[in-house]
């Protein structure tokens, strides 16, 4: 194919760079590769495998500077925003140089004499990972280093909007870290030129999909009929819920950055805020506030908080769903400017549950903030929702938090924080629309490995004919 994928600056649409649209028969190339590779990678002494990890995570630390810039070109995200996602990355690379010396087998006693029951893990062979636009690097990394650690080729295709931070930048740091070639390759492209050539290929055995709800159920469909293992991690509405005891400051802080960070374009940002009526007032006063003092612009200046979207469709989506949830009745606090990408802090009250500001992810930097009476009505009003990814619970009685935590019917809930937490030893994804499957630690190690029971009989078996 000879068509070109045009990689701008989300800020200023100046030309980031340029890449040839993979096509079909470039996705075949890269499994085939991905699984020639793999059978070196098998030969390798695990010892060897973490030291190309080492020499990953010494990469990303002796480039960090060069990363951030392509961080704030091409995604339009801030350099606070670069800075927790390298931070990120270089977590997930450290817990992925683990994977090699953890793929230990299990020895099991048989009810049949003279019998032994070897478990062994072994990687799937190959893994097919999909990522999104909004924290590539790290969302990539997140499945990439894990399934590479546990033995395994990879075929990674970014998002259109991240190609570099969420693709060949990946690419390079492993190609410097020593690993064989052709056990990650990258193919940068667009649905419309491949189909569903990259879910239905032979080789991949598990499917990694980050992004949208809509998308990860075609991504499951596909992947299922050609019985392949789908993981999904996919879109959340998080609920942040203040309760009435909450120290108020901490919940604005809270709050604000569940809502605006890297401009409220992470899945796990909290999209409805819940506040006991009691405290509802002082609380709002004091978010807009904050909000309204959050600075929206150029995200190479180090003092801006919230950058652009990501795209003009992306802009103009959020646009109108705010103008449809005041429609709906929902009143104005806060109305940030709109200007080309960048779109300001904004906050929407007298928000209620049949309302689509609350039915939908909304992918940037836009709060509703939502009384409530009872903690019963704070616990329903959380769970009225397809999704089921993250959320929070502010007060000063812990365990009451951690009590009302356990009801809300996500996979995962933070007491006294935001909702925005990834670590990589804790188990991470969600329930409902949210996703399917678990990352990081041993449940990653779990996804991309498979279990074969080999037994052996040492003695002479007697069978009944």
């Amino acid at each position: 194919m000879n068509k070109v994928l045009v990689d701008r600056n989300p800020y200023d649409g100046t030309t980031v760079a340029e890449f040839r649209i993979a096509g079909a028969d470039d996705i075949d190339d890269a499994y085939r590769a991905a699984a020639r590779a793999k059978l070196e990678w098998d030969q390798v002494n695990p010892y060897a495998k973490r030291t190309v990890f080492e020499r990953a995570v010494r990469y990303v630390e002796e480039h960090e500077d060069a990363i951030v810039e392509i961080i704030v070109d091409e995604l339009g995200g801030t350099r606070l925003k670069a800075m927790f996602e390298i931070g990120l990355v270089l977590n997930m690379l450290k817990e992925s140089a683990t994977f090699p010396l953890r793929m230990e087998g299990r020895i099991l006693p048989s009810p049949i004499d003279d019998k032994e029951n070897r478990v062994y893990r072994e990687p799937v062979g190959v893994v097919g990972v999909i990522s999104p636009f909004n924290f590539p690097f790290f969302l990539s990394m997140k499945s990439v280093a894990p399934a590479l650690g546990a033995g395994n080729g990879v075929v990674l295709k970014p998002h259109e909007d991240s190609p570099i931070t969420g693709g060949t930048l990946i690419g390079e740091i492993f190609e410097a870290a020593g690993l064989p070639a052709g056990l990650l390759n990258v193919v940068v492209t667009e649905i419309p030129a491949i189909g569903d050539a990259f879910l239905e290929h032979p080789a991949p055995r598990v499917i990694s999909f980050t992004g949208s709800s809509a998308v990860g159920r075609h991504v499951a469909e596909v992947a299922v009929r050609h019985f392949k293992k789908p993981l999904l991690e996919l879109g959340g509405n998080s609920a942040l819920i203040v309760l009435a005891d909450a120290d108020l400051d901490l919940a604005v802080d809270a709050a604000a950055f569940s809502r605006f960070t890297h401009q409220g374009q992470i899945c796990m940002s909290a999209n409805r805020i819940l506040v006991h009526r009691d405290v509802y007032e002082e609380f709002a006063a004091k978010f807009v506030a904050k909000a309204k003092s959050l600075q929206t612009g150029d995200p190479r200046d180090s003092e801006t908080i919230v950058g652009p979207l990501i795209n003009q469709r992306q802009t103009a989506a959020l646009a109108a769903l705010v103008e449809q949830g005041i429609a709906e009745g929902a009143t104005v606090a806060l109305r940030g400017e709109v200007n080309g990408n960048l779109f300001g802090p904004t906050v929407l009250t007298d928000v209620t549950t049949a309302m689509s500001v609350m039915r939908q992810e909304m992918f940037g930097p836009v709060a509703c903030l939502i009384p409530f009476d009872t903690e019963d009505e704070a616990v329903d009003v959380a769970n009225d929702t397809d999704f089921g990814l993250s959320g929070a619970v502010h007060t000063r009685d812990l365990e009451h938090g951690v009590a009302i935590a356990k009801r809300l019917h996500t996979g995962m809930v933070h007491i006294n924080d935001t909702t925005i937490h990834d670590e990589p030893i804790v188990p991470f994804g969600g329930e409902k629309q949210s996703g399917f499957g678990r990352l990081n630690g041993d449940r990653s190690l779990d996804e991309f490995t498979t279990l074969k029971w080999i037994s052996v009989h040492r003695g002479r078996r007697q069978f009944p004919y």
